[in-house]
């Protein structure tokens, strides 16, 4: 009996996941039957599938207590990839302030939550950062929506930023902007069944004072990278420290400090695009990865 992988997306992302066509014909290919399904498809019969393997759900950021129980739900009825531990984890960006607790090499992170006074967080953020701009982006977000990067002292406009999140209910968070991401890019590095697969260069997404995108993901330049010892090490140790074990798929987005060394963006272990089409025989490991594991 062929094995029977749901893709889990969402229909606002339909026809917008590069990654899609050669994981499909990757499945295919090694006798498997893979459909797309959207994750909040009421119709959608999951017992039927051997595993529901998400991808593209990139909407449930502003739907997040209904995909966290959705996944709950679904856990009961199949296996999910990545499982319900590791995405209640990684939804949410405090993860950051975890890592960094354990000494890992973090972009520094600041959070202002529902409730908090947005001017008092600034004045204290400020204080400890001497970056000309930073970026305010909330705790639970994708795609860069909702996402845009500041001069230091445009405080009017960064209040009314952070003050639209909190009034929606949202925490917020602050990072420095590191200006190296100018020339340097982030490198985001992909692992798949706990070994490295391959890494991209993501261009800067965020230009000086322009508005976050208002589509399901601001527009990307991906290009082929060559991760740095340096960059390939820092990822390992990230990934090292997760109390999940080895996941199936993991990208780890790195940008290098003012110093030179690479410092953790975001984790992805949740929806990430993997970038198949940058690096011949990766949707063909993810989906070994995965047949082994329902094996």
């Amino acid at each position: 009996m062929r094995t029977a992988v749901a893709l889990v997306s969402a229909r606002a992302a339909r026809g917008l996941d590069d990654d899609m066509p050669p994981l499909l014909a990757a499945f295919s290919a090694a006798g498997a039957d893979a459909e797309i399904v959207d994750w909040d498809e009421p119709k959608a019969d999951w017992a039927r599938f051997d595993a529901a393997l998400l991808r593209s759900a990139w909407d449930y950021t502003e739907r997040l207590s209904e995909f966290l129980g959705w996944i709950e739900r679904v856990a009961a009825l199949t296996t999910l990839l990545n499982p319900p531990p590791v995405v209640r984890w990684n939804a949410d960006k405090h993860y950051l302030l975890e890592l960094a607790r354990q000494g890992l090499p973090v972009v520094p992170s600041s959070f202002a939550e529902a409730d908090a006074d947005a001017e008092q967080v600034l004045e204290q953020f400020l204080k400890r950062h001497t970056c000309a701009a930073l970026v305010v982006k909330p705790a639970v977000g994708a795609g860069a929506r909702a996402t845009r990067r500041h001069a230091r002292t445009a405080a009017a406009e960064i209040l009314a930023h952070m003050r639209q999140l909190l009034a929606a209910g949202r925490s917020v968070l602050l990072q420095p902007y590191l200006e190296g991401v100018d020339r340097d890019g982030e490198t985001a590095v992909i692992h798949i069944g706990g070994v490295f697969s391959h890494a991209i260069r993501k261009g800067p997404l965020l230009p000086p004072g322009a508005p976050s995108t208002g589509a399901l993901f601001a527009p990307e330049e991906i290009t082929v990278r060559e991760p740095g010892a340096d960059e390939l090490s820092a990822a390992q140790r990230v990934l090292a420290a997760l109390p999940f074990g080895a996941l199936l798929y993991a990208r780890v987005d790195l940008i290098r400090d003012a110093a030179g060394a690479p410092c953790l963006l975001e984790l992805e272990l949740t929806e990430p695009s993997l970038y198949f089409r940058h690096a011949p025989g990766s949707a063909q490991r993810l989906v070994a990865a995965t047949l082994a594991r329902l094996a």
